[in-house]
């Protein structure tokens, strides 16, 4: 899903490989409880359609919504303005394979695509340290 245009960027993707079984990563991904321990504060619901919000703290409350969901192995959602954020798990023998995809990059948006790129790979090892506990 990566961008060509020369007015966007490429989209942000972090992959990685936890110890822990699928379904625990997808409960992980897939519940307000499970993206609260690991990610933010949110309403999120596994139905698709489903507008929920995701409270950055001081960057405040982001509407979002479920518009792909696959389990046990993906999970996408609109989130602000032309984002979408696409979680996939691959089952690898007892371990997760976890895919971060964050899409919808304007050039302009160097600046905050940096750190996102930053905080993804951050947001990612939190994750597993949940899952793998």
């Amino acid at each position: 899903m990566s961008n060509s245009s020369s007015n966007s960027l490429p989209d942000i993707q972090h992959t990685f490989t936890f110890n822990a079984p699928i379904q625990k990563v997808w409960e992980a991904v897939s519940t307000s409880e499970g993206m609260a321990a690991w990610f933010m504060p949110n309403d999120f619901k596994a139905e698709i359609g489903h507008e929920f919000y995701l409270d950055a703290g001081p960057y405040g409350k982001n509407l979002c919504k479920v518009t792909e969901l696959e389990p046990p192995d993906k999970l996408s959602f609109s989130w602000a303005k032309n984002w979408t954020i696409t979680f996939e798990l691959k089952e690898l023998e007892g371990q997760t394979e976890f895919t971060l995809t964050h899409a919808g990059w304007d050039a302009a948006d160097q600046i905050p695509y940096n750190n996102m790129n930053h905080g993804w790979a951050e947001i990612g090892q939190r994750l597993g340290k949940y899952v793998q506990a």
